[in-house]
C-alpha cells in the first residue's frame, strides 16, 4: 500500500474509533488521522504478535481493517486513562 493509502485508512479508522468511543479527545481531522494511522500500526502489530496473522498487502482486507480500528480504540482508551478529562471546560 502506498502512503495516500495508509492516510485513508488511518482518517478512516480514526473516524470510526471516535464514532465508537465518543468523547472530547484530540480533535479536528489532523488528530483523527494521526490516531488513526497510529492506531493502524498499533493494530498490525498486535494482530502479527498475538493472533499470528500477517499484515494483508491489499487494501481492501477485512482484517487490516478490524486491526486498524481496534488499534485506534485501544490508542484512544490508553489517552483518556492516561490524561483523564484533560479538555474539559473550566
Amino acid at each position: 500500500m502506498g502512503i495516500v493509502s495508509w492516510l485513508v485508512l488511518g482518517l478512516i479508522a480514526g473516524v470510526i474509533a471516535k464514532i465508537l468511543l465518543p468523547g472530547r479527545d484530540p480533535g479536528g481531522l489532523v488528530g483523527t488521522t494521526l490516531i488513526g494511522i497510529v492506531g493502524s500500526f498499533i493494530g498490525g502489530w498486535l494482530s502479527t504478535k498475538f493472533l499470528d496473522k500477517p499484515i494483508p498487502k491489499d487494501f481492501f482486507e477485512p482484517s487490516m481493517w478490524i486491526a486498524a480500528i481496534a488499534g485506534s480504540l485501544v490508542l484512544l482508551v490508553a489517552y483518556r486513562l492516561l490524561f483523564g478529562n484533560s479538555r474539559e471546560r473550566r
